[in-house]
C-alpha cells in the first residue's frame, strides 16, 4: 500500500492537491492527527484492493509536534507500507495575498496576532517536515492548472513514480524569447539554410534542411553536449521536486536551425525514455 502524507503552509494549495489526488485514485483523509495514522493505515491494509493508495493531510490545524511523524512513517515502512511526504510551500507575500482574497482566517491567527505572525509561526512549526519531505512543490508562481499538472505528473504513475515532462520549444529571436523558458539556447552560430535557395521555403523537419544543419561538426558537437548536460541535470531537477522543464532553442526566424536541433533533441530524449513534447512556435511566422 502507498501512503502519502500531505503537509505544508496554509493557503499553499493542499485542498486542490486533495482534489487532484482523489481524481487519480487516492483515498484522501483531511486534517489527520499524527497519532491516528497507524490505526488508519491498519484499517486500510485490511482492504488492500480498495485502499491501494491513501493520502492524509497533516498540518497545523491538528498538530504542533511534527517530530513524531517520521518515526511513525519509519515503522510503517517496516511492515511494507510505501510512505512519502509531500510538502506544499509558498512565499509569505503570496500567502498573505491569498488570505486577503479569500477573507479566511489563518488557523494560527488567534488572539489578534495577525496573519503575518501566524504565517511566521506556522513556517517554524513545519520546518522539520519541509526538510525531510520527499516531494516539495512551491506554488508561489503556479496557477491552479499548473499545480494540477505538477501533481498529475508526480503521482499518476503506479507507486507515485516521478515523471518529468520536458517541453522543447523552438523559436525565432526576432519574435522574442518564450517567456516560459527554463533554459534558452542560441543556435545562430550554425550555418543558415535560409541562404540556400532550395532550402529557404522548407523547415528543420525536412531531411534536406536537417542534413544541411548537421553536416557541420559544430552542430553535431553542440547536440551531443546539450544531450549530456540535460542527462546530468534532469535527475537533479527531479530530486528537487521539479515536474516540468522547458528547453527553448532559438535561431533568427525559428524555421530552420532551431527546428532541426529541437527535433534531434526530442528524438534523442525520447529514445532514452523521457516524457518529451515539442512545439515549433514560429513556423507560421515570416
Amino acid at each position: 500500500m502507498d501512503c502519502l502524507i500531505i503537509s505544508g503552509m496554509s493557503g499553499a494549495g493542499k485542498s486542490l492537491t486533495v482534489d487532484v489526488l482523489e481524481d487519480i485514485g487516492y483515498y484522501c483523509v483531511d486534517n489527520m492527527p499524527i497519532r491516528l495514522i497507524p490505526g488508519f493505515v491498519e484499517l486500510f491494509m485490511d482492504s488492500p484492493a480498495k485502499y491501494k493508495r491513501v493520502a492524509m493531510v497533516v498540518d497545523v490545524r491538528s498538530e504542533s509536534d511534527f517530530n513524531r511523524l517520521f518515526p511513525i512513517l519509519d515503522n510503517l515502512r517496516l511492515i511494507g507500507v510505501r510512505c512519502g511526504v509531500l510538502f506544499l510551500d509558498c512565499s509569505d507575500e503570496k500567502l498573505v495575498n491569498r488570505y486577503k482574497e479569500t477573507r479566511r482566517r489563518h488557523p494560527l491567527d488567534t488572539y489578534g496576532k495577525g496573519i503575518v505572525e501566524a504565517i511566521r509561526e506556522e513556517r517554524g512549526i513545519l520546518e522539520v517536515v519541509k526538510e525531510r519531505a520527499d516531494y516539495l512543490i512551491d506554488t508561489t508562481g503556479l496557477s491552479s492548472a499548473g499545480l494540477r499538472a505538477h501533481l498529475t505528473n508526480l503521482f499518476c504513475e503506479d507507486g507515485g513514480k516521478k515523471v518529468m515532462v520536458i517541453s522543447i520549444n523552438t523559436f525565432g529571436f526576432k519574435h522574442g524569447i518564450p517567456h516560459e523558458s527554463d533554459m534558452v539556447f542560441d543556435v545562430r552560430f550554425l550555418k543558415n539554410p535560409y541562404y540556400v535557395p532550395e532550402l529557404r521555403n522548407k523547415d528543420g523537419r525536412d531531411k534536406e534542411v536537417s542534413d544541411y544543419v548537421f553536416q557541420t561538426p559544430a552542430a553535431k558537437i553542440f547536440s551531443e553536449k546539450l544531450n549530456d548536460m540535460l542527462e546530468f541535470l534532469i535527475p537533479l531537477y527531479i530530486r528537487e521536486g521539479r515536474t516540468s522543464l522547458v528547453v527553448s532553442v532559438g535561431c533568427t526566424g525559428g524555421h530552420h536551425r532551431s527546428v532541426a536541433i529541437g527535433e534531434k533533441l526530442c528524438s534523442d530524449l525520447l529514445a532514452k525514455g523521457h516524457n518529451v513534447i515539442i512545439r515549433h512556435r514560429d513556423l507560421d511566422k515570416n
